[in-house]
């Protein structure tokens, strides 16, 4: 099985980079064949430009990055998403990134009545938010039901793909719970991800 860790953080000893680097060796080690995409390492750029509006309308002519990390993608069974929560969602940089690479064809169609066609059904994508907020105040204060609502439906299921294991690792600022929460995110992405496929 191919995999494909995405990451969204400027600094390299972020507990972001730990975890994505922790989750890939536990994969490589369970035989997994596993690429990494740092998106702040690799300059990606984030901003919709009118070329990439004109692209989204007409379909074609996407811009040479977007076609590259599509292609990247395509060479993927399995998308894992590390990332930091900033302001209860995505980083600018991954939302970016999904505005800019998830669109009309490759990710999903209109078809002549109006009804969108899901176009990525054979992709399974796992979720890794980091975020400082202890579970209890995210989930009392509604920040958990919004980013399921945001990120699950809006964007995953509004694609077609396959939802993999969701693992969040709370209190990022604490490192001795940290470190606990970030190695059974770990656990259950690679679960998930051998799981998926030794079931085939």
């Amino acid at each position: 099985m191919s995999t494909l860790v995405v990451t969204a953080h400027p600094d390299p000893t972020s507990l972001t980079h730990h975890v994505a680097a922790r989750l890939c060796e536990r994969l490589t080690d369970r035989g997994e064949d596993v690429t990494t995409a740092h998106l702040a390492q690799e300059g990606f750029d984030p901003r919709f430009t009118a070329t990439d509006r004109q692209a989204y309308l007409t379909g074609q002519g996407h811009p040479r990055d977007v076609l590259a990390e599509q292609e990247r993608l395509d060479a993927a069974q399995h998308l894992v998403l590390v990332f930091p929560v900033y302001w209860w969602s995505m980083p600018a940089l991954l939302k970016g990134w999904v505005d800019r690479v998830f669109v009309a064809p490759w990710a999903f169609a209109i078809d002549d009545g109006g009804r969108v066609v899901p176009a990525q059904q054979r992709l399974t994508v796992h979720l890794v938010p980091i975020l400082g907020t202890a579970q209890g105040s995210f989930s009392r204060h509604g920040y958990a039901e919004s980013f399921t609502t945001q990120v699950e439906r809006g964007i995953l299921d509004y694609c077609g793909v396959r939802r993999g294991a969701t693992a969040f690792v709370h209190d990022a600022e604490d490192e001795t719970r940290a470190t606990g929460n970030a190695g059974l995110a770990v656990d259950t992405v690679v679960g998930a991800v051998v799981g998926t496929a030794v079931r085939g």
